[in-house]
Parts: C-alpha cells; structure tokens; sequence
C-alpha cells in the first residue's frame, strides 16, 4: 500500500503548518515556498484540508490559515481521509455497492475489514505532533 502524493503533500503541509503553530496564519503562497510544494497544489490542499475541518481560514488583513485544532490532536488516519476519503484497502472495505463479481461468495472480505482497520489505526496513532520532532 502506498499513499498518493496528493496525501503525501498534505502531511507535509500540515507538519509545516504545525510548526507555525500559535504564531502567524500561513497562507498557500508561504506553504508552497517552505515545503516545496508546487503553489497550485499547495492550493487545492488547503482548501481540502479546510473543507475537512483540519485548517480553518480567514479573509483579509492577518487573514490566512492555521490548524483547526492542536497538532496533538490530528493524526495521520485524520489527513488522509480528508484528502482521499476513507481508508480502504479494496473496494469491498468500504461503504454500500461494489462491482465485484466475487462479493456474493467472497470469503476474504470480512478479513480485509481486520486488515484495513489495523492500518487506519496505525495512521491514527501517529498524530502531526509527533512528526514536527526532530530525530534522535
């Protein structure tokens, strides 16, 4: 399992923003310059992220974006899902109607929700906190 670049960039992002954290608001122009983070995408993830209730934004004068909430309390399992959706292994994992010719018989899936429940909660274990520390 890999994680896309789209939620690579949005742990990025986030890191940087929660090193700012209780300072200034950073807006999508400073993010992309301090990450690396190609400005269009800087954008679109801002506005996911906001959407997803992890940043909050504002207008004007001082206006720009900071965490919604402390880094403590935002986890990886958080950032994904507010960039990709659910967390879902395969098809069958998530939510309503699947096109699996399988699924009538399939003796595999009720596994795959152990499985695909064991890496949401690996991600949800490592908060955005804990990825501002440096290294030992």
């Amino acid at each position: 399992m890999k994680l896309s670049s789209f939620a690579d960039y949005a742990v990025v992002l986030m890191s940087a923003a929660a090193r700012h954290c209780g300072a200034a608001r950073m807006n999508a122009t400073t993010l992309s310059a301090e990450t690396g983070i190609p400005l269009p995408t800087a954008q679109k993830l801002v506005s996911r992220l906001s959407a997803a209730g992890l940043l909050e934004s504002s207008r004007g004068t001082g206006g720009g974006v900071r965490l919604s909430r402390p880094p403590a309390t935002i986890t990886l399992a958080d950032v994904v899902e507010a960039v990709e959706g659910p967390i879902a292994m395969t098809a069958c994992s998530e939510q309503g109607a699947h096109d699996c010719n399988l699924e009538q018989d399939c003796r595999i899936r009720p596994h795959m929700n152990v499985a695909n429940n064991a890496i949401r909660e690996a991600l949800a274990g490592v908060t955005i906190a804990s990825l501002t520390r440096e290294m030992a």
